[in-house]
């Protein structure tokens, strides 16, 4: 399945043509940010980084047709002196902007390590043309998640339809043997108190779960027997037998009224509950740079789905959250920006948050050749 739209181009063709860019600095093994139209930096960067890449996180232009600047509202920890200026402007409207993300996907993916995963930030009005570009480039079977990001309190009191609160993050892999930490959230007091409802002699909470599951086995360990019983008729026994025995021994089942055993599950002991795909990170009241995301839904983006000294990049970087938090995560990062908004914020909290946070802290800043960008475009 594939968008159908004017001036689409093939696969082949956006690998095909290279640009003949150049940095003003050399590529280094530490970490990069890099000021330049970013598809041209891609093709650049299949030099070296090509299956190196182990995540990427972007959160692009949404086409809305708006200007955004940057004014009084900022961090104050961050020293900068914007004045109204503008930040970037996001004017690209239908298959234009279709084909605007999609080449930088189509590069993108080449990027990607056979680790590697790839997180789109998007929001309502065009995020379900952007799912079917990335089934087209990544494949449907990579396609993981539609998660709705809850991005600010209930508002919209005048409009004529239900209220947004939502955002999308579009969540692939390039392969099925992607990175993935399985991010847990800690559970809150009214997590323990649904989930848990049981108390033993000593006070300690706990919920129990069947030792039995749905299937039959005819001649497997499984459905034998476990206290003179065996497992109730078209089910076995999650364990075998003697694993039964041992977690009796140890005061970890228990026994109902009438004989039916439970597996005893301690709240003490577990670490939480399972991140699900709906996400409380609202934005920022008072952000530094416009469209600002929260710190700590990157962070843990970055935990999710890479390893330490991984190599995460975003070439969206606004103010550069995401290279803070891989940075923060111990890992290495490529920032891409052509707005010299972005890359003066991007510089600030960067050397704020290497002062406070960072240990070994070195990148490389290199910057695309404007000339040769004005050469290439008037020939495109």
């Amino acid at each position: 399945m594939e968008l159908v739209y004017p001036q689409k181009k093939t696969i082949q063709q956006i690998l095909d043509y290279t640009s003949s860019c150049s940095f003003t600095g050399q590529v280094q093994e530490h970490s990069l940010l890099i000021k330049g139209d970013n598809l041209y930096v891609l093709q650049k960067l299949r030099e070296n980084f090509t299956n190196k890449i182990d995540l990427i996180y972007i959160d692009p232009p949404f086409s809305t047709n708006n200007t955004f600047t940057i004014g009084d509202q900022r961090v104050s920890t961050i020293s900068m002196s914007f004045e109204d200026e503008i930040a970037y402007v996001d004017n690209l409207k239908g298959f234009e902007y279709l084909e605007f993300i999609r080449e930088r996907l189509v590069l993108a993916r080449e990027l990607l390590s056979e680790e590697g995963s790839i997180y789109l930030h998007i929001d309502y009005k065009i995020g379900h043309y952007i799912k079917i570009i990335m089934d087209e480039i990544f494949g449907i079977e990579n396609f993981k998640n539609d998660i709705s990001r809850i991005k600010c309190n209930p508002k919209n009191f005048n409009r004529r339809a239900y209220g947004n609160i939502k955002d999308l993050v579009l969540f692939y892999t390039k392969t099925k043997n992607a990175i993935w930490n399985d991010p847990i959230i800690p559970y809150n007091d009214d997590d323990i108190k649904k989930l848990y409802k049981k108390k033993d002699k000593n006070g300690r909470l706990y919920t129990t779960i069947p030792l039995h599951a749905p299937g039959e086995t005819q001649n497997g360990v499984t459905s034998g027997l476990f206290r003179g019983s065996k497992p109730p008729k078209g089910r076995h026994w999650r364990s075998d037998p003697i694993e039964l025995e041992e977690l009796d021994v140890q005061g970890l089942i228990d026994w109902s009224a009438n004989g039916n055993p439970r597996k005893i599950i301690y709240a003490d002991e577990k670490e939480g509950k399972k991140m699900q795909d709906i996400w409380d990170f609202k934005d920022y009241q008072y952000p530094c740079y416009p469209t600002e995301k929260n710190y700590d839904l990157i962070k843990m983006i970055i935990s999710a789905s890479s390893k330490e000294n991984s190599i995460v990049m975003d070439f969206f970087i606004g103010s550069g959250t995401t290279l803070v938090a891989a940075q923060d995560l111990n890992r290495k990062w490529i920032g891409i920006d052509q707005s010299e908004q972005a890359i003066k914020a991007t510089k600030s909290r960067l050397f704020k948050f290497s002062e406070v946070v960072f240990s070994d802290f070195e990148y490389s800043y290199l910057e695309v050749d404007d000339i040769i960008h004005k050469v290439l475009l008037s020939h495109a």
